[in-house]
């Protein structure tokens, strides 16, 4: 399933808990909006950019690093991806 910019963030949600749980093997009930994505589900700096990487490779845009960086939560990276796509509808 690929990211379009009609997706709702609850869909964009749904699709980045299926991308943690297929590239880190996390359990999905542990995926929260609000999980932190280094002390809860244990993501260190390179799987952080293995994860940007896919994301580019699964919906053709590119997170500005600076925006990436700011990202700690579920929630961040959600709202970080609805952002990225709602710049297509501008």
């Amino acid at each position: 399933m690929t990211l379009t910019n009609s997706m709702s963030k609850e869909e964009i949600y749904l699709w980045l808990v299926n991308v943690l749980h297929e590239m880190f093997e996390i359990d999905k009930d542990q995926v929260t909006p609000q999980a932190n994505l280094y002390t809860d589900l244990d993501i260190d700096s390179i799987d952080a950019v293995d994860l940007v990487v896919k994301l580019k490779q699964l919906t053709g845009k590119r997170l500005q690093p600076d925006v990436f960086k700011a990202v700690r939560t579920v929630q961040d990276v959600v709202d970080a991806l609805a952002a990225l796509l709602a710049e297509d509808e501008k």
